[in-house]
């Protein structure tokens, strides 16, 4: 709600790009995710096999946090701010996956 005697907010497209930026960038992670699976499971049981679950860990930290958000800039007018620790988590997260990629590429 805006302060009495203030304009109304018009929020624009900017929580509409904002749930689709974070979509984009789930469907981006799970591809990855994806991909580490088939690359762990093609070379069998080894360190692939336990890079290739702890990108799966890391996919589902990263789902939830991207559902909470795209949730909370869905519900509200005006959504609340990132909590830093769902910010934190969400790069995190995503660093972590990238680094199990590496090691997957060069395994």
């Amino acid at each position: 709600m805006s302060p009495p005697g203030s304009p109304a907010r018009d929020p624009g497209l900017q929580p509409e790009r904002t749930r689709l930026a974070w979509r984009r960038t789930t469907l981006s992670v799970s591809v990855a995710g994806a991909l580490a699976v088939k690359t762990s499971l093609h070379g069998g049981a080894s360190l692939a096999g336990a890079d290739g679950a702890l990108c799966c860990a890391l996919w589902l930290g990263f789902l939830l946090v991207a559902h909470r958000r795209i949730r909370a800039l869905a519900g509200a007018d005006r959504p609340p701010p990132l909590a830093p620790r769902h910010a934190t988590a969400a790069a995190l997260c995503t660093m972590a996956l990238a680094a199990c990629a590496a090691v997957l590429v060069v395994y």
